[in-house]
């Protein structure tokens, strides 16, 4: 049976302490996976830090760029190893699927997510650098005498704690090794694919292994890395995030609560923008932060919450290997029961209206070989502070609201992705000062298409790296001239 192993500087290392991973469908073990305990990771981070960050610090930072575009092809096409066996892209693919519920199609094009990214590591640095001159980060500093540009290193190691929900969020943490910052990766339980199959990729493609540390761990294995490590990326729900709220070391990913915003002035227009909104929705699955948890509308347009109703309701579960497969399937139905039941329990209060439930006969949860589903569902609030209009469920819901005009911009709320359709030049402006949105998409742009070279929930260049005053003999002869 495939025994994948903890990486410890790139090393293989097998645990007597194993988890196993089940298939979605037919409960069937299909993997085990090393546990790393706290102990062993305390060890590692305590002792070896220093020494890989320096050895990846040696290479130059156009080198580390190539030797992402050659991982970018190795990763994409390449046959890896992944733990005792070679693994090529549609066994992962099969892998994958089999043990988070996420559709092959939908794992096919997550794949291609993280293969732009690699590939193109050089304009998503140029992004998050906003145009920085790369070689800083090999010499420390650039510029001229009159005007020197220098930046300091934060960390020796980036942590980051992994989801298993969405394979496309891996795209986040690639830039650290072109940054030349080594990698401490914890991740998902039920999706250690991804991020092992990379690590392999950035190996053969000669990134120096000490660089790529991996540590399938529990909660207290992950809680040692957030502690050890100098800069982390975390991810989880509100809950679990909520402990690190103010630790400013550690750059969180909890829900996205995006919207797509409908001004005033498309509502006699709404015909063209149901697709994008069925879309920002229901793509992925509906299961990442990108995806819209609501539709909010400035004033009364008539007809297109029915219409939005219809067309998600169309999107039927598929077995995983069908090529037209969009909706993720839940290894435990009775997950899938408390999430349908939380929604039912919340349209018992005034306010809310399911759009969707007319639709289906056999109710929202659907039992089909094995594999347990949730269709999608459009739920209607007349009060915007209804608990269901701020709600973000791991499956294709959303919020429809109709909110009046003036009113739009200021009850959103905290808002991830915002999709912002109008051609009104001042509401444009007025979205463009709207604090509550952090990724602005102005015009029909579904939320789900994100730009890797932009910030998101944060710019992991400003998390590793501080600007720093610096002068030299050249520099302070000019400033005092």
């Amino acid at each position: 049976m495939l025994h994948l192993p903890v990486l410890r500087g790139g090393k293989p290392y097998l645990s007597l302490d194993t988890i196993q991973l089940k298939h979605v469908g037919t409960g069937e073990t299909v993997a085990l996976v090393s546990q790393a305990n706290p102990g062993l990771i305390a060890r590692d981070l305590i002792l070896d830090a220093r020494h890989n960050r320096q050895i990846l610090a040696e290479r130059p930072v156009s080198e580390l760029i190539s030797m992402s575009r050659r991982a970018a092809d190795l990763f994409m096409t390449g046959r890896l190893p992944m733990g005792d066996v070679m693994q090529g892209p549609d066994e992962f693919v099969a892998i994958q699927s089999a043990t988070t519920g996420v559709p092959r199609a939908l794992c096919h094009r997550n794949m291609e997510k993280i293969r732009f990214v690699l590939a193109e590591m050089e304009r998503i640095l140029m992004g998050l650098t906003r145009g920085l001159d790369l070689s800083v980060l090999d010499e420390g500093w650039n510029g001229n005498a009159q005007r020197p540009v220098s930046y300091l290193s934060q960390a020796d190691m980036l942590g980051a704690v992994l989801p298993s929900n969405s394979p496309g969020v891996h795209a986040l943490w690639l830039p650290a090794v072109a940054m030349k910052v080594p990698l401490v990766l914890r991740p998902g339980r039920q999706e250690p694919w991804t991020p092992f199959r990379v690590i392999q990729a950035f190996l053969a493609a000669g990134c120096p292994p000490e660089a790529l540390s991996f540590y399938p761990s529990d909660y207290a294995g992950a809680t040692e890395i957030l502690s050890r490590c100098h800069r982390s990326l975390f991810f989880g729900d509100a809950a679990t995030v909520k402990p690190w709220l103010h630790d400013r070391r550690i750059e969180l990913h909890g829900p996205g609560k995006s919207k797509v915003l409908l001004a005033p002035d498309q509502i006699s227009r709404w015909e063209d923008h149901v697709d994008l909104m069925a879309a920002s929705i229901a793509d992925n699955g509906g299961r990442s932060c990108v995806n819209a948890s609501g539709v909010w509308v400035g004033g009364r347009a008539p007809g297109l919450a029915e219409a939005l109703a219809e067309k998600l309701a169309a999107m039927e579960p598929l077995p995983l290997d069908h090529p037209d497969a969009r909706l993720a399937a839940f290894g435990d139905v009775q997950v899938a029961r408390r999430i349908s039941d939380f929604i039912d329990d919340h349209l018992q209060a005034p306010g809310a209206e399911d759009l969707t439930a007319p639709y289906y006969k056999d109710g929202r949860v659907v039992e089909m070989d094995g594999l347990t589903f949730l269709r999608p569902t459009l739920i209607r609030c007349t009060d915007p502070a209804h608990a269901l209009a701020r709600a973000e469920l791991l499956f294709p819901f959303a919020a429809y609201v109709e909110v009046p005009p003036a009113d739009l911009l200021d009850l959103i709320g905290p808002t991830l992705v915002g999709t912002v359709l109008t051609g009104d030049d001042r509401f444009a402006g007025a979205a463009m000062e709207c604090r509550h949105i952090e990724r602005l998409n102005l015009g029909s742009i579904p939320t789900g298409r994100v730009s890797w070279d932009q910030p998101h929930e944060g710019n992991l260049f400003e998390l590793l790296y501080h600007r720093r005053a610096f002068q030299n003999p050249a520099s302070a002869a000019s400033a005092a001239a």
